[in-house]
């Protein structure tokens, strides 16, 4: 298994991606990566080549490049680059730390749309209180979107749940201001009535209160209300975070409390980490694409490749086009 990295994308490239890198080949036995991006600079942190090339390139698509024109001008940069080995045949999937509309526009452009899927949809997972994590799709993908469109975020992501997380028949909710059949906005309302005949495991509205308690495990909602809904997640998570460490630190006596309980602040602090389920995959593409946080450690590079080996391993991208031609089959 071949996996293409974008080695210059993210705020901490390319010493976190090599080191991510390096990790995952020393698990993983069956993956060989290849890393994009400026041979001189990665070389300054690899210390083990077993299985990993380097594809020299030294151009780059900045945080603020727009996007579209970025992946259409630069043509050698190391995103682009990656994406191209999979539209090629060289890779059988490709990560990225940089920029995510750059990331979702050479991944339209370059590896191409799976066809029948109207609209890709941008999926992280996301942690919960128990620990398994839910699935949230669309996070920004596509802001406004039709009822068509969520029924098919719906089957990606049951699909990828089953497969890659081994998820036995997952549960698929539909975020709404409420639970009634009947809540909610048109675009919500045709929707559920679409999703009622769906082969999918489909539980009904879930509300974004239940979330962290695991009331599904897949999510799904347009790009505007899910990207809102991840990050009032973690915008959230930090703020709660810091607040304890304020406390924490305002007195002699808080700070020996600190001193007791860290080591369970600490696994808490993991366990709210939604970095360790891996990135946000950008689902109904012809090969698996992974859009790592930007600010990924190595710890977070390690778990975006560990994801995309999942989905090659399981065939995810194949079993969505399944899946759709034989949606479209009953549907004619």
């Amino acid at each position: 298994m071949r996996l293409a990295v974008d080695a210059m994308g993210g705020d901490n490239a390319p010493k976190e991606i090599v080191l991510g890198a390096m990790k995952a080949v020393e698990n993983f036995k069956d993956i060989h990566i290849l890393l994009v991006g400026d041979e001189k600079k990665i070389r300054e942190h690899l210390t083990a080549e077993e299985r990993i090339e380097i594809l020299h390139t030294e151009e780059v698509i900045l945080g603020t490049d727009e996007p579209v024109r970025a992946v259409r001008r630069k043509k050698t940069a190391s995103m682009v680059l990656a994406a191209q080995q999979v539209a090629d045949g060289k890779a059988d999937a490709c990560i990225s730390a940089g920029n995510t509309g750059a990331l979702m526009a050479a991944g339209l452009f370059v590896i191409g749309r799976i066809e029948g899927i109207e609209r890709p949809a941008l999926a992280p997972t996301l942690p919960t209180i128990g620990g398994e994590g839910f699935l949230l799709l669309d996070v920004g993908a596509n802001a406004d979107a039709k009822p068509e469109h969520l029924v098919q975020y719906a089957i990606m992501g049951s699909i990828y749940s089953e497969k890659a997380r081994g998820i036995e028949r997952p549960r698929v909710g539909l975020l709404n201001i409420g639970t009634e059949e009947k809540k909610g906005n048109e675009l919500v309302r045709s929707t559920f009535e679409l999703l009622k005949d769906a082969d999918i495991n489909f539980i009904g509205n879930v509300e974004s209160r239940d979330l962290l308690d695991g009331v599904a495990d897949v999510v799904v909602a347009d790009g505007f209300t899910g990207n809102m809904v991840l990050k009032t997640i973690e915008g959230t998570a930090m703020s709660v975070f810091k607040m304890l460490k304020s406390a924490l630190t305002s007195s002699f006596k808080s700070k020996m409390a600190a001193a007791v309980l860290k080591p369970d602040l600490t696994q808490l602090k993991n366990k709210m980490d939604y970095t360790e389920y891996g990135g946000a995959g950008l689902f109904g593409l012809k090969a698996p694409v992974i859009k790592a946080h930007g600010s990924s450690d190595a710890n977070a590079v390690f778990n975006s490749i560990r994801q995309a080996r999942e989905m090659v391993e399981n065939d995810v991208s194949g079993t969505i086009r399944a899946a759709v031609e034989k949606r479209e089959g009953v549907n004619q």
